[in-house]
């Protein structure tokens, strides 16, 4: 009889789960079996009240049922999810802070292949395949307007490679808005995004997914988790992923990756988890299509807009973004006692990477003979900017120059939680030290043979052999970035050393004040040598900074259900922080050569856990001030620094969780009122700031119909909407508005195989994806992948 009973329960939590994972951590408990496989449960079934779920023989059938509909309502609730950070022990919930979580599960139902694709669930985020004569590539995001390409984490250490990362061994992305430069050290004036990576279990489990569509696309996963004994467990997961891009020419990418983990002292005080990861690529990089204005027109556009196909490859059969990436990481975990707890997370990275890219330009001339009834005549410079003293003549176009790059890094951050009492005082204290080493090593190379111009209608990738040979054997195909010269090679290294402390004080069991600071050494070195050193002498650059960021929260909990907080924080982005993903770490003779980027954050908000556990919703208001701002020139490209001041202010809204068994839901919305407060160039004075859209929107809602039929049923879809965005600070460029339907629709043979459907960008609808100071690059088009899928 009481097999019965758990066969039944069985299937009608297999009714109400969301997805795989949920699905068999569920079956293991209602087992009575104490290995879980989804951490997410695991949570939250520790989180319930000893009321909420009863072990006794007299418990009712239906009782326990209504309580396994609130363990697995919460995939889309992710106010008690933890961020997966020793630095930051607290639950979304109870941090004072905008965070927005990105869960796996809404990863699997959307398809998710990249970080990239996971951000776009996210308000606030703007992809940017990056400026400047170095034509940086990869993951180059911005959070609220502000650059984070150096924000960029997996388990709370930095990842500093320049590519586009996988999604293969994520388990969940988060994006914490706002200076965080207590926890994560210089930089994030608009936040930090961290990735929590696939780590091993005790519970044994084998899944593979496999996917064809659209564009090419094959794609393979495969996710291993074997257990060794009862406190060791080994995980391996893998990708192959091979595609074109749809509705862009000549656009593929070619990449795999391996990530295998071990994990030592599982449920004991002392655990160890050591992991490495590699990713390979070769593919083609896409810096899309001019932004012109069009003659009378009060504001420029990308020209795609006006008639020109979105197909249309500005680029050479010469470009090429050929990366390789391997980290190290060692995370140590040991538990004192039940008060006090020690981490230590260290992380060697290295990165190789071989880039060629084109910048399409579309100048005055080519515009006018465009729109003026001679298309033919429309010529299209691929190459970058002028270049001075690229000997190739007036009017040829140079930047920027293929070049190879060599980048190491190691991280060590060290840091203890504290949980105690002074008198009725209680305590939650964190302390630690962060020290970290990025070196970087690039060598430019020229052509011999200038690019051929493209026709702005009918481009023609294959141009030939353009004679490629070292930046060395011929100085004048050089191109000279302002106030450094025409060089063959640049080095450079950081080095930071950072001490933290915060601390959680309760007054009453509802009001508590939080504060701290982190205090770090920067000191950074940018050399550039070769070329012709009697025209341009080898430079040398050499800084040393000390910062200091304080913060301060009031946090107002009246029970476990809701978070009332208000915070206050700063952010510091010293001179040469870019080492590996900016084009010129170092430019002097501006400001940023003398100053770094400072930033303060205001925030209110609200969090809010309902309905058992099943929604949460947050809302704040904040205000985010940033002076000596880094402006993207239009014409070059290059980033150089300002005294311009810039605020961004605004309302953050979001929701997610379960309405109604099987129906789960998660939206978001922005609305931000972004200006220049103050600048040198008078014009740009209260002007919008680059990539900040007024509004932006996001919903994803799925439904799972008769469940524990055979023919059961997911369906799903979601829309995200972004406002136009302006391209540069006179805001006389822009981007038009986004809006992209999606959907999924799947079925599951049994609780091992799935077969489903994913459909993008549905309508068709040109929309932009990465966005630069002069140009823009379409989205793809209409998209369809099939994946057959099995876990057992």
């Amino acid at each position: 009889m009481r097999q019965d009973k758990k066969k039944f329960l069985f299937r009608r939590i297999n009714s109400l789960s969301i997805a795989g994972t949920i699905f068999l951590a569920t079956q293991a408990n209602a087992a009575n079996t104490h290995n879980t496989d989804d951490n997410e449960t695991d949570k939250g079934l520790k989180n319930l009240s000893s009321k909420s779920i009863k072990h006794n023989e007299n418990d009712s059938l239906e009782s326990t049922e209504t309580e396994r509909l609130t363990v697995t309502g919460r995939a889309f609730n992710t106010m008690h999810q933890n961020l997966g950070l020793s630095r930051m022990p607290q639950d979304v919930m109870h941090t004072p802070q905008t965070i927005n979580v990105v869960p796996q599960e809404l990863m699997k139902q959307q398809n998710v292949k990249s970080l990239d694709e996971a951000l776009r669930d996210v308000p606030g985020v703007t992809s940017s395949i990056g400026e400047g004569a170095g034509g940086m590539n990869g993951d180059q995001f911005l959070i609220r307007g502000f650059q984070a390409q150096n924000d960029i984490y997996e388990d709370g250490l930095r990842d500093f490679g320049v590519y586009s990362r996988d999604s293969f061994n994520l388990e969940t992305v988060s994006v914490i808005k706002g200076p965080s430069s207590e926890v994560f050290g210089n930089g994030t004036t608009g936040g930090a995004i961290n990735m929590v990576t696939k780590a091993p279990t005790l519970t044994n489990r084998y899944s593979a997914e496999f996917s064809g569509g659209s564009g090419n696309y094959y794609r393979g996963t495969l996710d291993v988790n074997q257990k060794l004994n009862d406190s060791t467990a080994f995980r391996i997961t893998g990708m192959g992923d091979e595609h074109n891009v749809v509705g862009r020419n000549y656009i593929y990418s070619h990449r795999w990756g391996v990530a295998p983990s071990i994990t030592f002292g599982l449920g004991k005080r002392a655990t160890l988890v050591l992991q490495y990861m590699h990713q390979q690529e070769n593919s083609v990089p896409d810096f899309g299509v001019p932004v012109v204005t069009k003659p009378g027109a009060a504001y420029g556009q990308p020209i795609t807009q006006y008639g020109i196909r979105r197909d249309n490859f500005y680029g050479t059969n010469n470009d090429q973004n050929a990366t390789n990436d391997n980290m190290e990481t060692a995370r140590f975990t040991y538990k004192l006692n039940d008060h006090i707890t020690f981490y230590d997370d260290l992380r060697g990275g290295e990165y190789y990477r071989t880039f060629a890219a084109s910048k399409a330009t579309c100048d005055a001339t080519c515009v006018n003979n465009y729109f003026n009834g001679d298309p033919a005549a429309a010529l299209v410079a691929r190459s970058g900017p002028k270049g001075a003293g690229n000997g190739l003549g007036a009017g040829t176009y140079q930047a920027p120059l293929p070049y190879q790059q060599e980048s190491w890094s190691v991280q060590n951050v060290a840091s203890m939680v504290a949980n105690f009492k002074t008198g009725f005082l209680k305590h939650q204290l964190v302390a630690g030290f962060d020290i970290e080493r990025v070196s970087d090593n690039r060598k430019q190379s020229t052509y011999l043979n200038a690019k051929p111009y493209a026709n702005l209608v009918n481009p023609n990738p294959y141009v030939g052999n353009l004679d490629l040979v070292s930046g060395n054997s011929n100085p004048n195909g050089l191109v000279n970035l302002g106030g450094i010269g025409a060089k063959s090679g640049s080095n450079g290294y950081g080095f930071d050393t950072g001490i933290f402390l915060f601390d959680q004080i309760w007054f009453t069991n509802w009001l508590s004040i939080k504060g701290g600071f982190r205090w770090d050494r920067w000191q950074t070195s940018y050399n550039v040598t070769g070329g012709d050193t009697t025209k341009y002498p080898d430079k040398h650059f050499h800084d040393v900074s000390g910062v200091f960021n304080p913060n301060v929260s009031v946090v107002v909990t009246p029970d476990s259900h809701q978070t009332y907080y208000f915070t206050w924080a700063s952010s510091t982005t010293p001179m040469g922080m870019y080492v590996t993903n900016g084009s010129v770490p170092i430019r002097p003779g501006t400001n940023s050569f003398a100053s770094p980027e400072k930033a303060q954050l205001y925030e209110i908000g609200a969090k809010y856990s309902i309905l058992h556990d099943r929604m949460g919703l947050t809302a704040s208001l904040f205000r985010l001030d940033k002076g000596n701002a880094l402006n993207a020139d239009p014409v070059t490209g290059t980033i150089e620094g300002s005294s311009d001041k810039q605020r961004n202010q605004g309302l953050e809204l979001s929701v997610g969780g379960v309405i109604l068994p099987g129906w789960n839901v998660t939206a978001t919305y922005a609305l931000y009122d972004s200006n220049t407060t103050a600048s040198t160039t008078a014009a740009n004075r209260g002007k919008n700031v680059q990539y900040v859209p007024h509004n932006q929107a996001t919903l994803w809602t799925a439904y799972n119909a008769f469940s524990t039929t055979p023919y059961n049923i997911m369906v799903g879809g979601g829309v995200t909407w972004r406002q136009h965005v302006w391209l540069n600070a006179a805001n006389t460029l822009r981007a038009p508005a986004n809006l992209d339907f999606s959907a999924v629709i799947s079925h599951r043979f049994n609780e091992h195989w799935k077969i489903s459907m994913n459909g993008y960008n549905l309508a068709n609808r040109l929309n932009y994806q990465s966005l630069f100071s002069n140009r823009a690059t379409p989205s793809t088009g209409r998209m369809f992948i099939g994946e057959l899928s099995f876990t057992y």
